[in-house]
């Protein structure tokens, strides 16, 4: 089965995006990775990958107890589903600067275990001053940060994790610090 975890694109997710967010029109709108200056490698596109429910964590950072390490491999894409895209809806001020984030220890350990991705179905995995360095610092070490995954409930089917392949193909171009892409998930 495949499921299209990427943020379809309308002219009023467009509009909505533009008045919020000054950088969503330069490769940072939609479904989107952050690239900062790092070229995507191609053995990238496909991916073994796992996706965690973590929509139970509120008001706080997402932690390395709320989900298995133990299921995070080398190489792979690893997503959190927190609900925010679904229940805030992209575009808004508050969609950009009050979502939630991973906290900097889980951000360390997937670093260490050597992944290849980071997706998220919100706005970045840090907010606000600490967005960019965080993803600077995890595209020095051959980590991409894909945003505004959507869908990915679908993939889950009620469990709290789900294997699955991650065939992930970003736009071609160059020279910026975002690349929209479509990201689909094989179960």
């Amino acid at each position: 089965m495949l499921i299209d975890i990427t943020l379809k694109i309308t002219p009023s997710i467009i509009k909505d995006a533009e008045k919020n967010e000054k950088k969503a029109l330069d490769g940072h709108l939609g479904t989107h990775f952050d690239v900062m200056g790092k070229e995507f490698p191609l053995h990238y596109t496909e991916r073994n990958a796992i996706v965690f429910d973590v929509s139970r964590v509120e008001d706080r950072d997402i932690e390395t107890d709320d989900i298995d390490l133990s299921m995070v491999e080398k190489n792979m894409f690893i997503a959190f589903y927190t609900g925010f895209i679904e229940s805030e809806g992209y575009g808004s001020k508050e969609y950009f600067t009050e979502h939630p984030q991973l906290s900097r220890e889980i951000i360390e350990e997937l670093l260490a275990r050597k992944i290849s991705i980071i997706g998220v179905d919100f706005a970045g995995v840090r907010r606000g001053k600490e967005h960019l360095p965080i993803d600077e610092y995890c595209a020095e070490k051959g980590v991409f940060i894909v945003e505004n995954l959507c869908n990915l409930k679908q993939v889950l089917k009620n469990n709290l994790f789900c294997h699955f392949t991650a065939n992930t193909y970003p736009v071609n171009y160059e020279a910026m610090t975002g690349l929209p892409c479509r990201v689909i998930a094989r179960i």
